[in-house]
């Protein structure tokens, strides 16, 4: 079977449906007098999913786009507003969606994880950085990898050598990265359970002897590059090209779904964009894998 688009989105909104209806409490909440919408929780689901492969980073050009393009998928579609207000409400929604296709691959019980962080800008000038809704949240940060200081957000992924997101996180530039990588397997122990053995790879900025402990009781053996002030560490051989492999999924993220162009301006917009993006990665490697492609990362079936 060869992928494409439509048997991506209707694999997606098959499998949403379903999830709605072996588990209804997670749907975004309504009230139970009212008008049923006529887009269902699946169907936009499946439309945020296919917004964020094609590259339409504007909502309004997106819907217009559906319009002209999808009716045959989509027979009722909203206005640019609605569809927008309905997005963010869905957030837990596409959290969900995401754990569970990133689950049902043959890739979820892989022994080896990447982790890193990378920069997203939320805006440049001083204006915005003063009135932005983000303010707070978003701040001044430095990349080191791009030599660039950004005022904005970063995205903590954790994730397979093939690119499917184990787990996610979104915090201010400032964030360390050792913390972030703790709180995201405390808050989810489950993650860890029966991976007695689980390799991550990191770069020199997940260090300590503290943090390193606490991975050991996890049972997770972390393997990253010495610091300067270090003795040589064990696997580094390996490292090099296991290391380019977080920045080709951090480059599929940007490059190839717009990730530095979410054009977000509320914490709310923000993380239902960077979800949608999240969203259409695991997608596409779930029905690569269900489909049998030999790489499972492969956007460019889907994309156009």
């Amino acid at each position: 079977m060869k992928p494409d688009l439509g048997s991506l989105a209707t694999a997606l909104y098959v499998r949403s449906d379903d999830l709605l209806k072996e588990s209804p409490q997670l749907a975004p909440w309504r009230p139970s007098v009212g008008i049923t919408p006529k887009l269902s929780d699946a169907e936009l689901v499946t439309l945020a999913m296919l917004q964020a492969l094609l590259g339409f980073t504007s909502e309004r050009r997106w819907i217009r786009h559906a319009r002209a393009h999808l009716r045959h998928l989509f027979p009722y579609l909203p206005m640019a507003p609605g569809y927008n207000k309905r997005l963010r409400k869905a957030a837990g929604l596409l959290q969900q969606t995401i754990r569970l296709l990133a689950v049902e691959t043959t890739l979820w019980s892989d022994d080896v994880w990447v982790v890193d962080s990378t920069p997203v800008e939320c805006g440049r000038s001083r204006e915005t950085a003063l009135r932005s809704e983000l303010a707070g949240w978003a701040e001044y940060g430095y990349c080191a990898s791009h030599s660039r200081y950004f005022w904005g957000l970063r995205p903590h992924l954790v994730c397979t050598v093939h690119g499917l997101p184990i787990a996610f996180a979104l915090t201010g530039a400032k964030a360390d990265e050792r913390e972030t990588l703790l709180g995201m397997f405390e808050i989810e122990p489950g993650l860890l359970h029966g991976r007695c053995g689980q390799t991550l790879i990191g770069d020199k900025n997940y260090f300590g002897c503290d943090f390193e402990q606490q991975l050991a009781e996890w049972n997770l053996r972390l393997l990253r590059p010495a610091r300067k002030s270090e003795a040589a560490r064990p696997g580094a051989p390996m490292l090099k090209p296991l290391r380019q492999i977080i920045e080709s999924i951090n480059e599929t993220f940007k490059g190839q779904l717009d990730l530095e162009r979410h054009r977000g301006r509320t914490p709310g917009g923000v993380i239902a964009r960077v979800l949608q993006r999240v969203l259409a990665l695991t997608a596409a490697i779930w029905h690569n894998d269900h489909t049998g492609q030999p790489v499972k990362r492969a956007l460019i079936a889907y994309d156009h």
